[in-house]
This record gives structure tokens, C-alpha cells and sequence, in this order.
């Protein structure tokens, strides 16, 4: 999908214009301005511009809408598609990082201090609405569509309901109370947001899954089975376990990706995070991602995580998004190669907090899960092949945010002339926001099984998992020479990795409350610093005991966690935009309520 085409004017004022401006409007001035150049509903009610605005309503995926002037968002990082501000800083996996006088916004989330004048929920707010208005706007055209057939109408309108179920998904999980809007509602957005949204999210889903193709001609186009793997996601946060069964059966049995390629495990944790090996079988769906596009910009390179680079290393920015010591304690494994589900934190693994790098410094000499390595960049260990990791070098406030850097999101020497780009002042990369990918759908199925009472399937589908953790392809092994890195990597382990599956009948025999622990746990290790963190641990119902476990323990390890708490009651939701709020009267009264607590 050329980015060239996806920022076009054309589509721009159709899909923007068209789909009223509400959520975006700075002034009544504004909305009462008419836009030059603005295309009637008549000159796009195509197939070539049906076409055109459906390449638009996918390219707000990518949360980068800063070029348009009548949206108005704010860093690129604020409606960062990754969520992960608002999924793994706000739940415990990473310290906003940097320093305390950077991005201050974050670290209001970040200890759960924050209300609704905060602006980054309004970006986030702003540009998921964005997406919801580009395809209200072409399921209201279709219609009026003369020059396609019914099977293309009706894939059109499965590919925008499949989009307007991802837009709301996001809202609802991050925001709770959301209007619905729909292609019926074009010039009247100001609906009420105190109507459960779930079962029209549903619907999108349904219809999306039942008239989807199974495969595409474009990899990053949703298919049958994308559709029904956030269908039985929703039915996941709706605790509606009877009907997200039998939809995992058929995944994990029939599913494929838009290319045909069956669902599955890749041999290599680490490849679900390389350029070079993105779209493979474990991808359900993601934003796809390209580097030095001949844009000269990153706006489909990752621009949401341009600060998310170890500081002053070679990537030149900016030092944010540590994982937290927490987080990497969770990877000790025990003798049998098992988590410590209730006790981690009294295993804590070693690092190098306060040793300057010209110190000398001995990385921990435990068990631990390889996963770690390929998820958290720690002091003398291969940092992808950009040499062992320095440690405080590399951390711009070690004080303030601990000692360890992101590396999911880092892009590898080896193929940084293709994939990394250099067009901004931090750096871009062509590694793709997987959204959904096959070990989150398993580790799902595990969950409904567990809740279903089915323990030794639950136990089955988390061992999947593990294998793949234990696989040798997965463990980080030491440099060849740790002077030249990029000559490669050895045979020899980079750290002593111990990890193994529960052994038969074990999670019948822990009993359904702390097999369901062991399938949460094994969520985080899996997907950290992935996005899932906070949304994961709100709907469990665990986020004031995970969440202020978290606070108690990490804040006596870093200055930036003072006074963190998780309120019940009020934190399970961001609060609804203040902005919108204000925005909202119609006929005098306001249409948007708040959240409770604000």
C-alpha cells in the first residue's frame, strides 16, 4: 500500500471532510470553514476511489496522522498503534524511561496519576476515531456504487467492518465509555457513550468472518481467519467462554494468514520482531511497515516507537521504554525449568544498577528463560548484533529508570541498510506492529479453556508455547568475537537458560484457580512489552493486587514510580477525553459522560 497513495489529498478531504469533523475540530470556526478542493460523495463512489479510500481507512492503523491539519494530534508516539504507553508502561512491563523532565504526560500514566486534561488521550482518542470516520465514510458510498459487483461490494464492506471492530475494539478496551457511530450517522457524531458498545463490535467482527476471503492479494489486508481471531478476542473480554471455544478450535485447527500460510509457532521467538522475517506464520494480523519509502519521513516506519532506542548508543535516540526489573525477574525459572508464579520477585535476577560500564560486571549466572533476552537488552549480553550491551552507557538516567533498554522494536545490524530508517530525527524501522499474533490466540485459547474447566487442553495449549521457548533456535548465544559482532554467534549460551513444559496433569493438578495463574503468567513472559500488560491485567480483575505489588517493588529501585497506586474503581478505564467532552453539547447538553473517578 504506497504511503504516497494513503496521504493523497483525495482521500484526505473524502475520508476526513466527508465523515464530519468532530472529534478533530479545534474551533467552531474550523468546522464552519469549507475545505478547498474537497471531492463530492459522486466523485468517489467508484471502484478505483472506492479503492482509494479503502487504502485510507487502512492506513490509520498506523496511528500517524499528525500531516493532517484538522486533526491536530501531538507526538507521534501519543496514538503509538503498539500501545505501548498505555498497555506496558501504564501495566508494570517498562519505566517511561529517559529522564524526569522528558514527556511528562507519560509519567502520569505511569503511576496512574493521570486525568482527563491529559492530551494524550485525546490524540489516542482522536486518531482511533479518525479510522472509525474513513470507513463510515465508504460503507455510506457503497451504495451508490456502480461499477462493482456484489461480491466486490460485499468483500469491501467486510474489509471496513473488519476495521471499524479493530478502531472500537481499541476504544472500548481503552476507554470504556464509547459512542457508537455508524455509516448511518454521517453529520451527526455526537451520539451518547453510555450504551455498552461490545455486541456492535461483535456484529463487525461476525460480518467480517463470515464474508471475508480466506486469503488476499495484499499480505496486510484482514482475512476470514483475522476476523475470527478478534471476534473470539472480544468474546474473550465479554467473558463469553462458550462462544470463544469453538472459534479457537477452528483457528488453531483451520486458520491460515492472508497468504494461505497455516497458523503457527515460528521456530525463532526472535523472528516475530525482525523486518526479515515479518508476514510469517505466526502474524494473525499486523500493520504492515516500511522503511525509506521515498517519502522522505517514517510515518509508516514505526514512528509511534522513534523513542524507544537505547540513549547514546548507535541508534542516536532517545532512551524511553526500559523494561522494569519487575518485568525481567519473571523470566527466573526454577530447577525444573518452571516459573516462579507467586515468589519471582524473591528471585531476583542480577544487574548492573549503579556500576558504571568501565566497572567490571558479571551478568546473573541463574536459570532463566531465554525469552528474556530477546525481549529486555541487559548489560553483557549480545544485543541483537550490535555487540553485548553496555549497560549505563547506553541509559540516560539509570537513577530514574533502572539499567535496561527495549528490544523488540530495535531493528538488527545485519539488515539496517533496508530496514532501518534514517529520515527524522530519531530513527524509523520496517518491523511490523503484529497486532495479533499465534502464540497471543493460543495462550487466549488456553484461558477459555482453563475458565471452561478443560485443564489438561488449557495445560496443552501453554505448553505449545513453552516448546518453543525451549526450542535451541530461541536461546541467545554468545558472539564469535565479542570485538567484531557481526562476524556472528557462537554455539555457547549467552546466559544459563533452563526452561521446560509443565509436566502431564499438572494444571489439573493445581486446580483451576492457579491453572488459570500459570496461563496469565505465561502471558506476560510471551507477549511483554507488547501492549498487552495493563489491558490484560484489568480484565482478570488482578490490577490493584498486580499493580501495586509493582509499585511497592519497583519504586524502591527507581525514582520515577513515587506515589504510583492503582485506584479500583476508577483506573480500570482512561478517562474520557476532556476535549471531546467540552465538544460534545448538542442542543445544549453534552452527549459524552465520564468515566467514574474523574
Amino acid at each position: 500500500m504506497k504511503r504516497t497513495l494513503i496521504r493523497s489529498k483525495y482521500i484526505l478531504a473524502a475520508a476526513v471532510v466527508a465523515g464530519g469533523l468532530f472529534f478533530h475540530s479545534c474551533s467552531k470556526s474550523f468546522l464552519e470553514r469549507a475545505p478547498q478542493g474537497t471531492l463530492t460523495g459522486a466523485d468517489v463512489s467508484t471502484k478505483d476511489g472506492i479503492s482509494a479510500l479503502l487504502i485510507g481507512a487502512y492506513a490509520a492503523l498506523d496511528g500517524q496522522q499528525q500531516d493532517v491539519a484538522a486533526i491536530g494530534t501531538g507526538g507521534p508516539w501519543e496514538a503509538a498503534p503498539s500501545n505501548w504507553i498505555y498497555g506496558s508502561v501504564a501495566g508494570g512491563d517498562a519505566h517511561k524511561g529517559s529522564d524526569a523532565t522528558d514527556q511528562p504526560p507519560i509519567s502520569q500514566i505511569a503511576t496512574g496519576q493521570f486525568d482527563a486534561s491529559n492530551g494524550f488521550f485525546n490524540t489516542k482518542w482522536k486518531v482511533l476515531f479518525d479510522g472509525v470516520v474513513r470507513v463510515n465514510v465508504i460503507l455510506s458510498l457503497l451504495p451508490d456504487v456502480k461499477d462493482m459487483n456484489e461480491d466486490e461490494l460485499t468483500q469491501v464492506e467486510a474489509e471496513c467492518r473488519f476495521l471499524r471492530g479493530h478502531y472500537y475494539f481499541e476504544l472500548k478496551k481503552m476507554f470504556g465509555k464509547v459512542p457508537w457511530v455508524d455509516e448511518t450517522q454521517i453529520g451527526d457524531y455526537k451520539q451518547p457513550n453510555n450504551v455498552d458498545i461490545w455486541p456492535n463490535i461483535e456484529a463487525d467482527f461476525q460480518f467480517a468472518y463470515e464474508k471475508l476471503p480466506i486469503t488476499q492479494s495484499q499480505v496486510g489486508r484482514a482475512n476470514k481467519w483475522a476476523a475470527a481471531a478478534y471476534l473470539a478476542k472480544t468474546f474473550v473480554y465479554e467473558k463469553k467462554w462458550a462462544d470463544a471455544k469453538p472459534l479457537f478450535d477452528l483457528i488453531t485447527t483451520q486458520g491460515v494468514n492472508a497468504k494461505g500460510t497455516k497458523y503457527a509457532l515460528t521456530n525463532r521467538f526472535e523472528d516475530n520482531f525482525d523486518s526479515e522475517q515479518k508476514n510469517n506464520s505466526e502474524s494473525v494480523f499486523a500493520i504492515q511497515m516500511s522503511a525509506n519509502n521515498g517519502t522522505g519521513q517514517i510515518s509508516n516506519g514505526n514512528q509511534g516507537e522513534m523513542l524507544n532506542f537505547p540513549y547514546n548508543s548507535p541508534f542516536g535516540c532517545c532512551g524511553f521504554y526500559q523494561p522494569t526489573q519487575e518485568l525481567v525477574n519473571a523470566y527466573r525459572t526454577d530447577v525444573n525449568g518452571l516459573p516462579y508464579l507467586d515468589d519471582y520477585n524473591a528471585h531476583a535476577v542480577k544487574s548492573d544498577m549503579k556500576i558504571l560500564s568501565a566497572s567490571p560486571f558479571t551478568p546473573d549466572d541463574g536459570n532463566l528463560d531465554p525469552r528474556l533476552d530477546w525481549t529486555v537488552g541487559r548489560r553483557g549480553i549480545p544485543y541483537l548484533d550490535w555487540g553485548n550491551h553496555p549497560g549505563r552507557d547506553w541509559v540516560r538516567d539509570q537513577n530514574y529508570a533502572g539499567p535496561y533498554a527495549p528490544k523488540k522494536n530495535v531493528y538488527w545490524q545485519y539488515n539496517q541498510d533496508k530496514y532501518k530508517d534514517a529520515n527524522s530525527w530519531a530513527p524509523g524501522s520496517a518491523i511490523n506492529i503484529v497486532l495479533i499474533r499465534y502464540a497471543d490466540i493460543l495462550l487466549l485459547a488456553a484461558e477459555t479453556e482453563a475458565e471452561s474447566g478443560n485443564l489438561d487442553a488449557a495445560q496443552n495449549y501453554v505448553n505449545l508455547v513453552r516448546t518453543r521457548a525451549a526450542n535451541p533456535a530461541t536461546i541467545v548465544y554468545k558472539y564469535l568475537n565479542d570485538a567484531t559482532p557481526m562476524a556472528g554467534f557462537s554455539t555457547t549460551p549467552a546466559a544459563k537458560y533452563v526452561v521446560a513444559n509443565y509436566p502431564a496433569g499438572a494444571f489439573t493438578g493445581m486446580g483451576k484457580d492457579n491453572a488459570l495463574k500459570a496461563i496469565r503468567f505465561e502471558r506476560r513472559l510471551e507477549l511483554a512489552m507488547e501492549g498487552h500488560r495493563f489491558f490484560d491485567v484489568v480484565r482478570w480483575g488482578t490490577a490493584p493486587t498486580e499493580l501495586t505489588r509493582f509499585f511497592s517493588y519497583e519504586s524502591a529501585i527507581t525514582t520515577d514510580l513515587n506515589g504510583g497506586k492503582f485506584v479500583t474503581g476508577r483506573n480500570e478505564h482512561y478517562p474520557v477525553p476532556q476535549r471531546q467532552i467540552d465538544l460534545s453539547f448538542k442542543g445544549g447538553t453534552k452527549t459524552l459522560e465520564q468515566n467514574e473517578g474523574y
